[in-house]
């Protein structure tokens, strides 16, 4: 188990936990050597003596070291210490792309532009490398304050070249994010990643995810099958050639996407030209399922066989007309033109009776309208109504709407899901409110089946651990952090003291929480400044649990005891077992007299 202050390979010091994954966790650490705070992934300890998950850890660290780009996370340094399993990558202080969402709702279309365009260029240089990501999703990608993205997380990622496929050939990315060749267990391709950016780019658009369902199975089911939803029928001021971008990137069959992540990337550097503000849909060049190219086979294949069929009998006719011509006798030409002359009459015929019957139904159809408009209206007394708005009230209120207004109510009433009407309010009727319509009308009540939401508590003073797992089993992504807190109180090591999300909010399946521990971090005090004595910094030391060394400098300068040197700076966190020296002020030694000579002391 790794604990605060705890050196792995007597260099990287743990300062506290700031993320836990399904393969590893994650440190925020300070390098010994190169002064600076990084972070460190550690294989979790019930993995580590897995073969499998050792090698997919270490492919990780040997994918992503490979990798140089100022939007993909740099990875530092990779090792075993003990049987622990390290990378160590750089640190990045910002918030998830996920969380800034769930912060803002939605972005800017130049605020989305800019950070698609981070996003593709980081992954073209990770695709030029031949590593495909296979996980990409707002959770693993950070946003600096400067605005500056960075990629994470290549922990799944394969190498194209690799000789051999283990278990990361399977699907395990984020299902709200998953490519359809990727669901259905087809493998990826650097076109896989490509269908989740444009997911991602859909998302930062609309501040929604584009397919939802009761569980993963469904939500896969519905990137096989559904179309994605248009942006611009939900927000018209979208340029077409954004709509297109997206529409391209999300193609279910991956012919109809983009080839590359670079060719993605200049599109979108080019999507404002006001040349292409109103271009035309982007229509797809091949089918998009199985099924709608089954049916342009079928079509070709069908195509093709009555064109044969009709090309045989042409030839047969000719061969026919050329071998009757010579046999033809003048009693067959006289029988043909009899025939001819007793058809021609029979249609006659039939042509009369056709006029008749379509009179007749002229007629009928005549004296129908006049009924309807002229001498039904003059039968009845009923007058028209305006149907009334139920949107979001009681089903009982909107029954006794209706009524009131002189309209008959449907016996069934009908269901529908809706996030924004809360369950078993009317969403709607048919007809529409607002709707002029006779009175005596049957309407149809629509109810709102509402949408999966969990109800957030008031966590704090709880386990964090087990809280954790009572929301995960519920489908919401947690993560636990340590936070600074103030004042002199002591809370257990794994006690809530704050989450990111207020009591009586509501968070949909696949949405995160963040829930805060405290740190419990005692600091460094400046020994010097303070005034402290050597006595004072051994107390401390044997408080703290200190390795302390104390040096002595001779000068003229300090008053002895006077401490003037300490290893550790103020205000660096104090981690059990640490080396500290401490250097202090003495008097400086008074030099031998030398002796006087025999000849001297003869005098």
């Amino acid at each position: 188990m790794i604990t605060k202050g705890q050196k792995i390979n007597d260099r990287y010091e743990i300062i506290r936990s700031i993320g836990e994954g399904g393969m590893a966790n994650v440190y925020l650490g300070y390098d010994t050597i190169l002064d600076r705070n990084v972070a460190i992934k550690v294989l979790r300890g019930d993995l580590s003596n897995d073969e499998k998950f050792v090698r997919r850890f270490q492919r990780e660290a040997l994918s992503a070291s490979s990798l140089a780009h100022p939007n993909i996370v740099e990875m530092y340094d990779v090792g075993e210490d003990d049987g622990t399993y390290y990378i160590v990558m750089e640190y990045v202080e910002g918030k998830t792309l996920k969380q800034l969402l769930k912060k803002r709702g939605t972005l800017t279309l130049s605020e989305a532009i800019d950070i698609m365009s981070q996003l593709t260029d980081g992954m073209a240089h990770a695709h030029d490398s031949y590593i495909i990501h296979r996980d990409l999703k707002p959770q693993n990608i950070m946003i600096k304050d400067d605005g500056q993205i960075k990629i994470t997380d290549f922990g799944i990622a394969m190498a194209l070249n690799a000789t051999q496929l283990t278990q990361t050939n399977s699907v395990m990315g984020s299902v709200h994010y998953l490519p359809p060749e990727q669901a259905s267990g087809k493998g990826c391709t650097i076109k896989s990643d490509i269908y989740s950016m444009g997911i991602i780019f859909y998302e930062l658009l609309s501040g929604s995810l584009p397919f939802r369902g009761e569980n993963a199975v469904e939500i896969a089911l519905k990137h096989m099958r559904e179309p994605l939803p248009s942006l611009r029928e939900e927000n018209p001021s979208i340029p077409q050639s954004i709509e297109n971008i997206i529409r391209r990137a999300t193609a279910k069959n991956p012919k109809n996407r983009y080839e590359s992540a670079r060719e993605m990337h200049e599109d979108l550097l080019t999507a404002l030209d006001d040349s292409r503000m109103n271009e035309e849909p982007y229509q797809y060049k091949y089918p998009e399922n199985d099924n709608e190219s089954k049916k342009a086979k079928a079509a070709e294949k069908k195509e093709e066989k009555e064109s044969a069929n009709e090309k045989a009998k042409e030839a047969e006719i000719a061969e026919d007309i050329k071998k009757g011509a010579k046999k033809k006798k003048k009693e067959e030409v006289e029988e043909l033109l009899t025939e001819e002359e007793e058809k021609d009459e029979k249609e006659s015929k039939i042509s009369m009776i056709i006029i008749i019957i379509l009179s007749i139904i002229f007629v009928i159809i005549l004296f129908a309208l006049i009924f309807v408009f002229f001498i039904l209206p003059g039968m009845t007394n009923t007058k028209p109504a305006i149907v009334p708005d139920c949107e979001g009230k009681k089903v009982s209120t909107c029954e006794q709407l209706l009524l009131d207004a002189g309209f008959e109510v449907a016996t069934k009433i009908e269901t529908q899901e809706s996030s924004i009407i809360r369950k078993n309010l009317v969403i709607k009727t048919d007809p529409e409110a607002g709707r002029s319509i006779k009175q005596g009308t049957t309407i149809t009540i629509y109810k709102s089946t509402g949408e999966d939401v969990v109800i957030i508590e008031d966590y704090t003073g709880r386990n964090a651990t087990d809280v954790k797992k009572i929301l995960e089993e519920k489908e919401i992504e947690v993560t636990i952090r340590k936070k600074e807190v103030e004042g002199d109180k002591k809370y257990e090591d794994d006690e809530i003291i704050d989450q990111s999300i207020a009591k009586g909010s509501e968070l949909k399946k696949g949405e995160s929480i963040i829930l805060y521990t405290a740190t419990n971090e005692e600091k460094f005090p400046d020994f010097i400044a303070e005034g402290y004595s050597l006595d004072d910094i051994k107390a401390f030391c044997t408080e703290y649990e200190l390795v302390c060394t104390f040096t002595e400098e001779e000068t003229e300068v300090y008053p002895e005891g006077k401490i003037i040197y300490q290893s550790r700076k103020a205000d660096t966190v104090i981690a059990k077992g640490t080396n500290l020296t401490i250097r202090y002020a003495v008097k400086p030694k008074p030099k031998p007299t030398p002796s006087a000579s025999p000849e001297e002391d003869g005098e």
